[in-house]
């Protein structure tokens, strides 16, 4: 009676053992552990590793190699949000720039308003109308060029919280199956001490 015991628990041990290693270097669906999304390669995870009861059995190595991968997407959200700071405080050094740009053109813009109609400007004599008319053309550039940066600004504002968005997303379901993944090796430590406890206690 303990020799069959001990003969079908070798069985289903060196059955799980192959299956295992069969299973490691498959894909389903389209799914693998080695590429695709994060999402991916936790589907992977959860779909191919072995049932126990109601527990799923994980081999480490696929743990690891997911561990890995979530901290290369990870280095690679914070290098993209990084660029993306940089690329946001240079233009806002270039949206302070073309504010006091126009700040200066608004003050000449004043000042000369003030003179007589016939005006000298750069060795040219223009009239008022013209030089007036001149002047809020650049006013004019300059507000397009505004525009155009703080659009620019906005675009980029959107992305760099979106991408915090996401390594926060990454962060938390990280730690979440982290947690879930350290709770069920637990549980299946204690059950196959159990188990140990039990074979010892029958023999």
């Amino acid at each position: 009676m303990k020799l069959s015991k001990y003969f079908f628990t070798l069985v289903v041990t060196l059955f799980l053992i192959g299956n295992l290693a069969a299973q490691e270097t498959q894909t389903t669906d389209g799914l693998s552990l080695n590429k695709g999304t994060i999402k991916n390669q936790f589907d992977y995870v959860i779909l191919k590793s072995n049932n126990y009861k109601q527990f799923k059995v994980v081999e480490r190595s696929w743990l690891n190699q997911l561990k890995n991968h979530v901290l290369d997407s990870l280095k690679l959200s914070q290098e993209k949000l990084h660029k993306v700071n940089v690329i946001v405080d240079k233009q806002k050094s270039e949206i302070s720039s073309l504010k006091s740009q126009l700040d200066n053109t608004n003050g000449k813009l004043s000042s000369i308003n003030q003179e007589k109609d016939s005006i000298t400007f750069i060795g040219m004599q223009m009239t008022k109308s013209s030089y007036k008319t001149f002047m809020w053309s650049i006013v004019v550039i300059l507000l397009i060029l505004l525009l155009f940066f703080i659009s620019k600004f906005k675009s980029s504002n959107v992305v760099t919280v979106q991408a915090k968005k996401d390594l926060e997303e990454i962060q938390e379901e990280f730690d979440a199956h982290r947690k879930r993944a350290l709770e069920r090796e637990q549980k299946i430590m204690r059950k196959l001490q159990d188990e140990i406890n039990k074979q010892k206690a029958a023999s």
